[in-house]
């Protein structure tokens, strides 16, 4: 199975990019974090989120997953996150896991 890359893009001091780090810390899962400054609108940023233009971002295996609330979903099962065209689809078997 391929490595699995996770990256946040936030600023530290935010407490929407707070919410998935500490998530992600909790689960054990390793990330980069890609400090963003704030107030600021990076090329990365617009890039990634280009609707929104706002973070947090989460970058799993290439794909993004924006919005805080989304990257930290869970239900009772256990779910696994895999995001595909900037829509979340919950799944049973796999993905990352960060319930």
């Amino acid at each position: 199975m391929a490595k699995e890359e996770v990256k946040i893009l936030g600023a530290w001091s935010s407490p929407f990019v707070m919410r998935p780090r500490i998530a992600l810390n909790l689960k054990g899962v390793k990330y980069e974090f890609l400090e963003e400054v704030l107030g600021a609108k990076s090329e990365l940023l617009l890039k990634l989120n280009p609707v929104y233009k706002k973070i947090p971002v989460m970058i799993h295996n290439e794909k993004t997953v924006n919005e805080s609330m989304i990257i930290v979903v869970g239900d009772a099962q256990d779910a696994r996150l895999v995001s595909f065209s900037h829509a979340v689809i919950l799944l049973n078997n796999c993905g990352l896991v960060i319930m």
